[in-house]
């Protein structure tokens, strides 16, 4: 880091900073504020002034005190060793910082992202003398078992690689050079990239892949595409974060980045406690082995929550340039837009709505639309997805809050979290009458049978069709009672109820029932839309809806979702029990008549 230009702090306010004397600084450059080197940011100039912005209590900094100017904006480093690591805002390894000082960080830390000491075993790609540009890959580092990590060009270096040697390196350490036209560019097994710039890709393709999470409310009815967005908003208490911790857990992604921003110290705590100890179901390995951790707790420096989105965006980008397909989870992105609004408010900026800066919605957008389905830069051709996946926590619930509005803008999947819903200890809580997906277009492609996707997508739209009727048909039920309606509505809302606690209802602390592969959502929703259509046929021939729901059959398609789908026969066999208790039913009807 290169020390340019010395400034002099002549206000504090909170975790802005003013400074004079900063002639030849830019917008966004890293400074070292105070006797204590605090990390900032500059976020506004004016002539020699500069407001900054510092990601660390500035308790005890005043006037007169010194301010450095590094010269280079907030950075990250991408290499080996981000997978399994845990980081706060700015990408201090916690870990290492528990070691180094203790359980309370100390002001002015300035321990690197990437471990100096550890060594990596590098195995060329390339031949030496080969042309490179931007993004090629050149080499791999086996990070864990189930991350290989490729090294790549850095954005901007092109030219003859030279010296590239197999063997031991740390990140550090010199593997190559690149002869450009400027002279020689020493490469390493690490690169820095700024966080608040998009990474270079090759061309953006459409998000039509489905994101499989194993989440049968969000696969079957409001999917994520790979490369899509998708925002969870919801009052306190409604699950936001459980869905978050579910999704990382089980999504289809090969890469999993969790930005706990703002949230409470015990959600996080419970987050860093569990991962460790939970197992990878696609490859029965530590769940760690293959997730980046980045932790601003609500006690921490409202500034760094900021930086925490940016971070971890970037090192999600980086990861997906590699061609992987990356899903990031951002809890919540509420707490990063009322850091924003402190900071703006400590500038004396013009306040928006709800005294949010003016620029939230650009903010917003320009976070959201780093995700996408890509064409990587460089060679050989790589197809990277980033999938992005943010929790809003409106105040009370209320979605017309200013940072939902300003999300839901922009992202593509609304997954509305109902308090009724979670107070009748329905989870997920997501409200299927008002969430809606734009990928739901592609459902039909996640199967290899193309049939049976089709059909799969014709169901979910037979059972959304039942959850409208029944919504219609329960306040007629309250005010005059069930016998009042037909038989066929009747058995519209015992199937729609059926579709709620059999199919939508989903045990996250059940070993089975926590994720359920998309074949199995096809078998379930087909047991429950079956049992329907032959209830239908019967109900026309004289039999009695009481009849139909009292029949054994009925308690075995409730407990349908805890067999586990390595016993797929089961379920088969309550299809055909369906059809043969129904036809004895019809049966004995026609003796009564006879």
């Amino acid at each position: 880091m290169t020390e340019q230009k010395l400034g002099k702090i002549v206000k504090v306010a909170g975790p802005v900073v003013a400074a004079e004397g900063m002639t030849g600084a830019h917008m966004y450059d890293v400074v070292r504020v105070g006797e204590e080197n605090l990390i900032g940011e500059i976020v506004e100039l004016n002539g020699d002034m500069a407001s900054i912005q510092v990601y660390e209590d500035t308790v005890g900094i005043g006037p007169g005190e010194k301010v450095v100017n590094t010269g280079a904006p907030l950075s990250v480093e991408l290499g080996p060793g981000l997978i399994s690591n845990i980081y706060d805002g700015i990408q201090r390894p916690l870990s290492a910082l528990v070691e180094a000082q203790g359980s309370f960080i100390k002001r002015g830390s300035d321990i690197p992202g990437l471990p100096r000491d550890k060594k990596w075993h590098f195995k060329p790609t390339v031949q030496n003398g080969s042309e490179v540009q931007p993004g090629d890959a050149i080499g791999e580092v086996q990070e864990s078992s189930l991350v290989l990590h490729k090294i790549m060009v850095p954005p901007g270096v092109r030219g003859r690689l030279e010296g590239l040697s197999e063997g031991e390196f740390t990140v550090t350490e010199q593997i190559g050079t690149v002869k450009t036209k400027q002279g020689e560019y020493p490469l390493t097994l690490m690169q820095k990239w700024p966080v608040r710039r998009p990474r270079p890709v090759q061309r953006r393709l459409n998000p039509n892949k489905i994101l499989l999470t194993g989440q049968r409310v969000i696969d079957a009815f409001f999917p994520i595409a790979k490369g899509g967005t998708a925002c969870v908003p919801g009052p306190f208490g409604t699950g936001k974060t459980v869905v978050q911790h579910q999704l990382a857990k089980w999504v289809d992604a090969d890469i999993v980045v969790y930005i706990g921003c703002g949230e409470r110290g015990n959600e996080m705590t419970d987050v860093l406690m569990e991962f460790p100890e939970l197992t990878d179901p696609h490859s029965g390995e530590p769940l760690m082995k293959r997730v980046v951790l980045l932790a601003n707790t609500s006690d921490m420096p409202v500034a760094a929550r900021e930086a925490s989105v940016y971070t971890g965006i970037t090192i999600a980008e980086y990861f997906r340039d590699m061609g992987l397909s990356v899903a990031l989870m951002a809890d919540s992105t509420s707490r990063w837009a009322e850091a924003m609004r402190e900071i703006s408010t400590r500038l004396e900026e013009m306040p928006a709505e709800e005294g949010y800066p003016a620029y939230l919605g650009a903010r917003i957008a320009s976070f959201y639309e780093r995700a996408g389905r890509v064409i990587c830069a460089g060679s050989p051709q790589r197809e990277g997805a980033l999938s992005i996946i943010g929790a809003v926590s409106p105040p009370g619930g209320d979605l017309s809050d200013s940072v939902v509005q300003a999300t839901l803008h922009v992202v593509k999947v609304f997954w509305s979290l109902l308090a009724r819903l979670a107070q009748q200890r329905h989870f997920p809580a997501i409200d299927w009458l008002t969430s809606y997906s734009f990928y739901k277009q592609y459902l039909a492609d996640t199967f290899e049978d193309k049939e049976k996707g089709r059909e799969f997508v014709q169901m979910t739209r037979e059972a959304m069709v039942l959850l409208e009727k029944e919504s219609e048909l329960v306040e007629i039920v309250r005010l005059v009672g069930a016998e009042a309606i037909s038989a066929a509505d009747r058995m519209a809302l015992e199937t729609a109820k059926s579709i709620r606690e059999d199919f939508l209802h989903q045990n996250a602390f059940h070993k089975v029932d926590t994720y359920t592969p998309i074949e199995k959502q096809y078998d379930l929703l087909k047991l429950i839309l079956h049992f329907h259509r032959q209830g239908l046929a019967a109900i026309e021939r004289g039999v009695e809806p009481a009849e139909l729901f009292a029949l054994p059959v009925r308690e075995e398609i409730a407990r349908a979702k805890y067999i586990d789908y390595t016993e797929a026969e089961k379920i088969q066999a309550i299809l055909d029990k369906i059809d043969s208790q129904i036809k004895e039913l019809y049966s004995a009807k026609m003796q009564e008549a006879k």
